[in-house]
């Protein structure tokens, strides 16, 4: 991970600065405020600002005028409510500004979760660094039998070490005539002076998706929560996992009694369809019950049976998966 000086200066005088305020502050959080949380190689996430905490949830909820007399055992409860019951609104109230760098085939992914405010690096107005993403030898895997947009099983050494020479090339070539297209190096100076060079806007049409971008994220905790459920799942793409799991310890110390909840209700939790709750029923009654009869899809049946740990070999319950 690698801030500019510029940022370094930066995060310095905002760290010096201090301000009296009326609004709720969240000490765990203040004391990670504006540091890097360090993520892939070169990427990090850090919180910029927030707005709310625990009992602004609570306060949206009861509409009250401040934190009120209830107790925190009541207040946890009702965070527990909102969220089993798939209340929005009142985790609406909340909201938190990131900085992020990631790299642009991660950003990619990220932008399509369109609740969020979001403004990017221009590589228009400003040269891109030369930083790009080269993942670590044990997360290079053949593309999954199983799953069409993921990976799995491993790379033999020798296989392992040509992608990522062949990666380290191509950005360190690509980069090179990056700088030589604008007729400048990173720095901003001048390579031949008897050249012109083409315009940032088009000398970046040639620069590969795992170099670094960086943006501003804002996004209220509601959809702060869908992100980090859909994200940091074991399914998801790793790059943008670690990402999320990042965010997820931001998650806790921002707003611990939601997190608990959030770790009860969504990250560890399932939902079942109307025929899978069929299913858990009959097993329940001790009734035997048959993926066809049920009418559920090959794919659900396994999905289902996973969930419930259930398998061919040792079924505790009278299943029979014909």
């Amino acid at each position: 991970m690698a801030l500019s000086d510029a940022q370094k200066q930066e995060l310095l005088e905002s760290k010096q600065e201090t301000f009296q305020t009326f609004r709720p502050s969240v000490e765990s959080l203040e004391d990670l405020l504006f540091d890097p949380i360090p993520v892939l190689d070169h990427g990090f996430v850090r919180v910029v600002d927030y707005m709310g905490d625990d009992n602004a949830i609570v306060q949206a909820a009861r509409v009250s005028y401040g934190k009120g007399t209830k107790k925190t055992s009541e207040d946890k409860g009702l965070i527990n409510y909102l969220l089993r019951h798939r209340h929005s609104t009142p985790f609406e109230m909340c909201e938190i500004k990131l900085h992020v760098k990631l790299p642009i085939f991660v950003a990619r992914q990220w932008i399509r979760h369109r609740t969020a405010n979001v403004n990017e690096y221009s590589a228009r107005y400003s040269i891109l660094g030369k930083e790009f993403y080269i993942p670590e030898i044990e997360n290079l895997a053949p593309q999954s039998a199983q799953n069409h947009q993921g990976r799995a099983g491993v790379l033999n050494a020798k296989e392992a070490h040509e992608v990522l020479n062949i990666l380290r090339e191509d950005s360190l070539q690509t980069y090179r005539h990056y700088e030589e297209m604008m007729n400048c190096t990173e720095e901003g100076d001048v390579l031949d002076p008897a050249k012109t060079g083409i315009a940032r806007e088009l000398a970046r049409i040639n620069i590969p998706t795992n170099f670094y971008t960086e943006w501003y994220w804002k996004i209220d905790l509601h959809n702060f929560m869908h992100f980090i459920s859909l994200r940091a799942d074991s399914h998801a793409q790793y790059e943008i996992r670690v990402y999320a799991e990042a965010m997820l310890d931001i998650l806790k110390r921002w707003v611990p009694f939601t997190y608990d909840a959030f770790c009860k209700h969504r990250m560890n939790s399932a939902s079942l369809s109307s025929d899978g709750l069929k299913v858990v029923q009959a097993l329940i009654r001790g009734e035997s019950v048959s993926r066809k009869e049920m009418g559920i899809s090959p794919r659900e049946w396994r999905e289902l049976m996973a969930l419930l740990n259930l398998d061919e070999e040792a079924r505790p319950l009278p299943v029979n998966a014909a």
